[in-house]
C-alpha cells in the first residue's frame, strides 16, 4: 500500500496530487549489472579499471543506464568492455548495498544500489583470444582462481562474486544479498567457502588401458555413487576455504592394492562403505613432484558403489572432519576444476554407474551436505 507521509513544510499536502506523493515516497537506488564469465576450468574473469583509486578490480559489467533493464545493461558492457556478444542464461544473484557502506568511496553521494549478477557462461579459446579492452577505462583482465580473485576484489564485491559463482555451481536459485551477506538459507558451498580446485595438470587425458608396469600407482580416486546417480566429494576446511576433492588418497606401503586405498581413504574422509569398485583409467604425473619428485607416476581413477554412508568423524590425517558433498558428476566435474577432461570422465564414470549397477543419470539438482548423522542408502 501507498506510504503515509508527513505533512510538507513546502506545500500543503492536499495541493499536492497523490501521484506525486507516492512517486516521492518511493526508495531511490543505484542500478548495476554484473556477470560471471568463466574459462573452461572454472576461474573467474576480472577487469582491472582505470578510474578507481584503490587499484581494486571488478567483474565485468556496468552502471544501468536511465530507461534501461538490467540484463541489456550486462549484455551491452560485456560488448564494450570485451569485444564479445554472449548469452545470459541466468540470474545468479540480485543484491542490496546500503548507502552508508564502508566499501563505498568516500564522498560517494550514493542512495544504495541493487545488482544484479548474471552468467555469463563459460568462454572457449577462441572467445578467449577474441577479447579486446577500451584501454582509456581497462587496461588488463585475467582468469582468476576464486582465492585470488577475492583478494583482488573490494570486500563486499567479494562476497557477491562468490555467492553468485556458488549459485552456477551448486545449481541454487538465486542468491539474495544485503551488503555482501545472504538473507535466506545459506547454501552448502557458501556455508563451508568452498571453492574450484583449479588443477592445471589435468589437462592430462584419462588412459583406458591398464597402467603400464614401468609405472607405479601413487594414487587412487573415485567416483563414488549414491543410489540417485550423485556422487560423494569431500572438503577439507582449511583457512583459505575448502577445496573439494573425490574420495581417495595416496597409496601407501601397507595397502596391498589401489584398491585397498580407496576403501581406507572413503572410510577416512567421508565414512563411505563402498563395493565393486571398477578401474575407469589412469592419469600419467610426470614428475611426481606431490610425492617428493618421484618421477613419472599413474593416479588411477576408478567408480565405485557406495552402500552406506556413516556419521561424520575426524579425519586421521589431518585432524578435522571433512565437509561431506552430494553433487551430480557433472557438478563435481566443475568443482574439481579439471576442465573438458574431468567433464568427460564425469560422464564415462557416469555412464559406468548406469551400466553396471543400473544406477539413473542424476538430474541437475542443487548441490546438498550429507548430514552429520550419515544417510541411509538403501
Amino acid at each position: 500500500m501507498p506510504s503515509r507521509l508527513p505533512a510538507s513544510n513546502h506545500a500543503n499536502p492536499e495541493s499536492v496530487p497523490p501521484a506525486r506523493q507516492y512517486a516521492a515516497s518511493r526508495h531511490a537506488a543505484w542500478l548495476g549489472a554484473a556477470a560471471i564469465i568463466t574459462d573452461e576450468v572454472g576461474r573467474i574473469l576480472l577487469v582491472h579499471p582505470t578510474y578507481r583509486t584503490d587499484d581494486s578490480w571488478l567483474l565485468p559489467g556496468g552502471v544501468v543506464e536511465v530507461g534501461e533493464h538490467p540484463h541489456i545493461t550486462c549484455r551491452r558492457e560485456i560488448t564494450e568492455e570485451l569485444s564479445l556478444d554472449l548469452p545470459l542464461s541466468a540470474v545468479l544473484a540480485v543484491h542490496s548495498f546500503s548507502q552508508n557502506h564502508p566499501d563505498l568511496q568516500p564522498a560517494t553521494p550514493c542512495p544504495g544500489e541493487v545488482r544484479f549478477v548474471f552468467d555469463g557462461g563459460t568462454l572457449t579459446p577462441d572467445q578467449m583470444q577474441a577479447i579486446r579492452l577500451p584501454h582509456e577505462e581497462l587496461s588488463e583482465y585475467a582468469f582468476l582462481e576464486t582465492r585470488e580473485a577475492v583478494q583482488r576484489l573490494r570486500p563486499v564485491d567479494g562476497q557477491i562474486m562468490l555467492a553468485a559463482y556458488r549459485a552456477r555451481l551448486g545449481n541454487t536459485a538465486t542468491a539474495h544479498l544485503a551488503d555482501g551477506r545472504h538473507i535466506l538459507d545459506v547454501p552448502p558451498l557458501d556455508r563451508h567457502d568452498v571453492h574450484v580446485r583449479y588443477r592445471p595438470l589435468w589437462d592430462s587425458p584419462l588412459h583406458r588401458g591398464p597402467v603400464p608396469g614401468r609405472l607405479p600407482v601413487q594414487q587412487a580416486w573415485a567416483w563414488c555413487f549414491v543410489p540417485d546417480g550423485r556422487v560423494v566429494l569431500v572438503a577439507d576446511p582449511g583457512p583459505r576455504g575448502a577445496l573439494p576433492m573425490l574420495p581417495g588418497g595416496t597409496v601407501e606401503e601397507t595397502d596391498a592394492t589401489p584398491e585397498d586405498t580407496l576403501h581406507r581413504e572413503a572410510a577416512e574422509e567421508a565414512q563411505l562403505t563402498l563395493t565393486d569398485l571398477v578401474r575407469l583409467g589412469w592419469v600419467l604425473d610426470e614428475t611426481g613432484e606431490v610425492y617428493g619428485g618421484v618421477g613419472p607416476n599413474a593416479r588411477l581413477r576408478l567408480a565405485a558403489q557406495a552402500v552406506a554412508v556413516g556419521p561424520a568423524a575426524v579425519d586421521p590425517a589431518t585432524g578435522r572432519p571433512f565437509v561431506r558433498l552430494l553433487a551430480t558428476p557433472a557438478q563435481a566435474a566443475a568443482l574439481l576444476g579439471w576442465g573438458q577432461p574431468g567433464a568427460r570422465q564425469a560422464q564415462l564414470a557416469a555412464g559406468t554407474a548406469c551400466e553396471r549397477w543400473g544406477l539413473p543419470i542424476a538430474s541437475p539438482a542443487a548441490i546438498e551436505e550429507i548430514p552429520a548423522e550419515g544417510m541411509r542408502l538403501s
